[in-house]
């Protein structure tokens, strides 16, 4: 044993004298006295057990040596919660030095009373012997020493509990925190992008047709007003995104025509499940503009959303007819960042891949979890991010 105030740990508020007491004399601890002494008087009275004495006359003795281990173990157990009430009121060098002695007083006290109470309503007192008394007492403090250190341990390990339940409160913090950065830094980098690529659709067709330019330009104006704030927080639903993807398309079709027809089908029992922001956008934009766009004839896009088989998992699709895949191979910034922003949400029960379609084409697949717990770490990292 150190030193150092085993009771109260330095990293709590320091008790009151009152309360540092009753953590030690209270109902419990004498309940435990009671059943150690009831347990060492039993067994030491087995040893004075002889064929003459009867069961009756035996469980008297028990009785009678648990009446008197019992008094001094309370005598110690008072001492100690004592010499506690004054550490807890007075800061002192050696606050170990200080239960030792209350022990040693308490053991020596409590032996002293035993002889008392065996005495009593006795005519013949029994001379006091000064090797029962100082055996006794060497036996009690060994005991009451014991206890001491067993009552330290159990504190240091409330202690140590405490500490690292502080700790993982504190990285829970941490990484909320990164979480937030991390959503922030992706989202910076995908607006620009995302925005970046539709105006320069707008441009392409103010230069063809600049009537339908300014058509268009009125279209993306309405739809930026329900994009910007999707791309700004920290969520979006299924049901968000595929309203943001329909008016996506429904503006490009305005420039392209005939080359770019599109369908999307999806169950509205999923529309509420939780998504990062404009995933799905960035898909159908990654989709018109590596696979549509280069070929003269366009091509058609269909999305879908769905429950996995297994029931634990939702599949969006977004498959195109275009001419399949470009030299980047799904490695541009839209797709990375999607990646990223699926995976700091969801961890490993999301991803993103692609597959090339038959006749030609891609097939750009997510998959997110419809768990439960998926769900509440969403909700929860929606909530940092609010």
């Amino acid at each position: 044993m150190s030193d150092a105030p085993p009771f109260p740990p330095a990293a709590e508020p320091r008790r009151s004298a009152r309360d540092a007491a009753l953590q030690l004399f209270n109902l419990r601890m004498i309940a435990a006295a009671f059943y150690f002494c009831l347990a060492m008087a039993g067994a030491r009275s087995l040893t004075w057990l002889t064929q003459d004495d009867t069961v009756g006359s035996w469980l008297l003795e028990w009785i009678r040596f648990t009446r008197q281990t019992l008094l001094t173990a309370l005598s110690v157990l008072a001492a100690l919660a004592l010499a506690e009430a004054l550490l807890a009121r007075v800061r002192m060098r050696w606050p170990l030095a200080v239960r030792a002695v209350a022990i040693a007083l308490g053991a020596a006290l409590g032996t002293l009373l035993r002889y008392k109470v065996a005495n009593l309503g006795s005519e013949d007192h029994e001379p006091l012997s000064w090797t029962w008394l100082t055996s006794t007492t060497a036996l009690w403090l060994v005991l009451g020493g014991f206890f001491a250190a067993l009552l330290h341990g159990l504190r240091e390990e409330r202690s140590a509990q405490a500490r690292l339940a502080e700790l993982s409160r504190q990285h829970d913090r941490l990484q909320a925190q990164q979480l937030e950065a991390q959503f922030s830094a992706l989202n910076a980098q995908i607006e620009p992008h995302f925005l970046f690529n539709t105006l320069a659709n707008v441009k392409r067709l103010y230069e063809t047709a600049p009537e339908r330019g300014r058509d268009m330009m009125g279209s993306l104006i309405a739809y930026l007003r329900a994009a910007l704030p999707s791309m700004r927080q920290g969520m979006s639903t299924l049901g968000q995104e595929l309203e943001l993807a329909r008016s996506y398309l429904t503006i490009l079709q305005m420039r392209m025509g005939e080359r770019l027809r599109f369908d999307i089908e999806a169950d509205a029992a999923l529309f509420a499940t939780p998504l990062p922001p404009m995933v799905l956008p960035t898909l159908v934009e990654n989709a018109i503009k590596h696979g549509l766009s280069p070929l003269p004839e366009g091509g058609r896009i269909d999305i879908s959303a769905r429950r996995e088989p297994a029931g634990d998992g939702l599949l969006l699709e977004v498959r195109d007819t275009g001419q399949g895949f470009a030299a980047s191979g799904g490695s541009g910034v839209g797709l990375a960042n999607t990646r990223a922003r699926l995976t700091a949400m969801f961890g490993t029960q999301a991803w993103l891949e692609l597959e090339a379609a038959e006749p030609r084409g891609v097939i750009a697949r997510v998959r997110v979890p419809l768990t439960g717990a998926a769900r509440g770490a969403a909700a929860a990292a929606a909530g940092v991010l609010a």
